[in-house]
């Protein structure tokens, strides 16, 4: 098995580096342009987050090169569903042109519905200038110059009146006029000048086709050649309606600005205020760091006092006449119910938990930026793949402590197949639906293939290298031994039961996160850039310590109610704050989209119940990890006769 792997490495390698699935980081080194180069725009998907179904540009019809060319696309930009082609949209550097004639096109009853339904769902168009995305510059309503943001890409058109309609009927109206505006920094040593900024003004202008001849008369009368605004004041919007011409046309203007090429992705990210962003985050950081603090600070003066008060009993009678943790030293390794099935869990948390970790400090190192369409995804994808050699080694490990006699192979079996595929399986039923919609947002096959092959070739050969290699290794014994014969459990209180401290357990880990959460559910379904890599990272490392020291205190309070069922209780304890999760994103749903779709519905709770139980399973396993240790260490330390 070891002499098959590195043929089937190679060859999905090979497959990754090809140009469908290549890792180029597009538009990272500098590029720099000479006057009277070319500039070309590139066209990404039309994107929607009413419907969340993204579309192809060319899925409306809008101007079409002579030839329609794919750019590569990395593994997340497929997965993501962006569709990168080439455009009529052409300028020369630093050479400004106004009202120029795209072209024109006569809309059918089909062409006329689609442009319609698309601008009833609010769909944007995204394009790309140097792998900056276009923006739409917005002005605050204070007034004040200072305070602007930006939208990304603009919208396919609006709906509603115009100043001077004969009618209050409500009418569509398509944005066919785009005033482009390209920022650029010169470079003091050289002629040439870098791309900082990538600005449009999209505006609705109805062109009157009988005025306009590409030879005899090439300057349409609704352009101004006198003005840098060439649109007339006067000008009647263009309405969507069939039989209807539409002449597309478009103004390129170059300004130079003080931006650096280093920094022109500021304007990108800091497209709102993040002052109640900065002090939400470190007022949760606060309270979250104290909490644990104290919950630390009193289970270690707590735990040592036990220790020191057992140790000082001085004979077996005395301590059969007590109670607590210390009775149940015969049963508190006894191996759970289900073993194998923990242990698949916790080697599928080992897993989860290395590919967040290495991901994020990726991300805090600036290799997943923005910047890198796709890059954040397929660093994830391809980390998953190589960490199942220790998904297999912490799952063989454990099953190893739990004397287990069964077939090492399958458990490594169960690792490698069980989550992937449900996390498959959910994928598929959900790409099926986008599928439904003919969105672009569905993965092709032969993505889908790619991802079987990433399993199956590397994922699963990874975790039988792992499990073999943890079923190898030496045996740990316990520090107590276990009795034959199991003793029985005191009747427990009704708040030590196993639904209030495992609901109990989740609360503050759920508190550490729900914040930060926000802005990534934000991130995510209102299409905006997260790039607060950083306090994400702070914010993980806080969730996985008040995980821990959740799951440590309720299972003392457990043990010294002399309930030694605490295996899974650790996981679930943990786990638990999964479930507020998903009780959150319901919450965000009803408050902060406008889906109204049901396939998007669909879409929107498949994904995130996708997302809340990859949340319980790499939060339970840091939790059952430290009431391992936690457990291990205190009957360690205690004199056992």
């Amino acid at each position: 098995m070891m002499m098959m792997i590195p043929p089937v490495l190679s060859f999905v390698l090979f497959l990754l580096a090809s140009p469908a699935y290549s890792f180029y980081l597009p538009g990272v080194a500098p590029r720099d342009f000479q006057p009277g180069e070319t500039l070309e725009v590139k066209v990404n998907k039309l994107s929607s987050t009413k419907t969340q179904l993204p579309y192809d540009y060319y899925s409306l019809p809008y101007c079409k090169p002579s030839k329609i060319i794919n750019s590569a696309e990395n593994l997340g930009e497929v997965l993501r569903g962006d569709r990168i082609e080439n455009s009529v949209y052409t300028f020369k550097m630093m050479e400004e042109k106004f009202c120029v004639v795209a072209c024109r096109a006569k809309l059918d009853a089909g062409s006329a519905f689609k442009f319609r339904e698309k601008i009833e769902n609010d769909y944007r168009v995204n394009m790309i200038l140097d792998n900056l995305p276009v923006a739409v510059r917005w002005q605050r309503e204070d007034g004040n110059l200072n305070k602007v943001f930006y939208e990304h890409g603009f919208r396919v058109g609006l709906k509603g009146q115009y100043v001077g309609a004969p009618s209050m009927v409500e009418k569509y109206f398509i944005n066919n006029h785009l005033s482009f505006k390209v920022k650029y920094h010169n470079d003091p040593e050289f002629e040439s000048a870098r791309i900082v900024g990538f600005e449009v003004i999209p505006n609705s202008i109805h062109h009157d086709p009988s005025n306009w001849d590409d030879e005899k008369n090439p300057q349409l009368v609704t352009c101004n050649t006198n003005t840098k605004t060439n649109i007339q004041p006067s000008t009647v919007p263009q309405e969507i309606e069939e039989g209807n011409e539409i002449i597309f046309t478009y103004d390129v203007l170059f300004e130079p600005s003080d931006i650096k090429w280093a920094s022109r992705w500021d304007t990108y990210l800091l497209m709102n205020d993040d002052r109640i962003h900065w002090f939400s985050i470190i007022n949760s950081l606060m309270i979250v760091l104290f909490l644990s603090g104290m919950v630390a600070m009193i289970m270690l003066r707590t735990v040592y006092k036990d220790i020191a008060y057992y140790n000082e009993l001085d004979s077996q009678e005395e301590a059969q006449e007590e109670s607590g943790w210390k009775l149940i030293h015969g049963d508190v390794f006894r191996p759970p119910d289900n073993p194998s099935l923990l242990c698949v869990y916790v080697g599928t948390g080992t897993q989860l938990l290395g590919v967040t970790l290495v991901t994020l400090l990726f991300a805090m190192l600036g290799f997943l930026s923005p910047s890198n369409r796709g890059g954040l995804m397929t660093a994830m994808v391809i980390l998953w793949v190589l960490m199942g050699l220790f998904a297999g080694f912490s799952a063989l490990r454990l099953f190893k402590i739990f004397k287990g006699d069964g077939n090492w192979k399958r458990i490594s079996l169960k690792t490698a197949i069980l989550y992937p595929s449900i996390l498959f399986s959910s994928f598929f039923i959900l790409n099926g639906l986008i599928w439904g919609e003919k969105s672009s947002g569905a993965v092709p096959f032969g993505t889908m293939s790619a991802l079987v092959l990433l399993w199956f070739g590397i994922s699963v050969p990874l975790v039988f290298v792992g499990g073999y290699l943890g079923y190898r290794m030496t045996g740990i014994d316990p520090p107590v031994k276990t009795n034959k014969i199991p003793r029985p459990i005191p009747h427990q209180p009704w708040y030590l039961n196993p639904p209030f401290p495992i609901l109990l357990g989740g609360i503050l880990p759920f508190g550490a996160v729900f914040i930060e959460l926000f802005f990534i559910l934000t991130s995510i379904w209102l299409n905006q850039f997260y790039y607060f890599f950083g306090f994400l990272f702070v914010v993980f490392m806080i969730l996985m310590v008040t995980c821990a020291e959740m799951a440590i205190v309720l299972c003392y309070f457990q043990l010294c109610s002399e309930d030694y069922y605490w295996w899974w209780r650790s996981y679930l304890t943990a786990g638990s704050s999964a479930f507020y999760l998903f009780v959150y994103s319901i919450f965000y749903f009803f408050s902060k989209l406008q889906i109204t779709k049901m396939v998007s519905g669909i879409l929107y709770f498949g994904y995130m119940l996708i997302g809340a139980f990859t949340f319980f399973i790499l939060t339970g396993t840091v939790g059952f990890y430290a009431c391992f240790w936690f457990v291990w260490k205190i009957y360690s330390s205690v004199k056992i006769e």
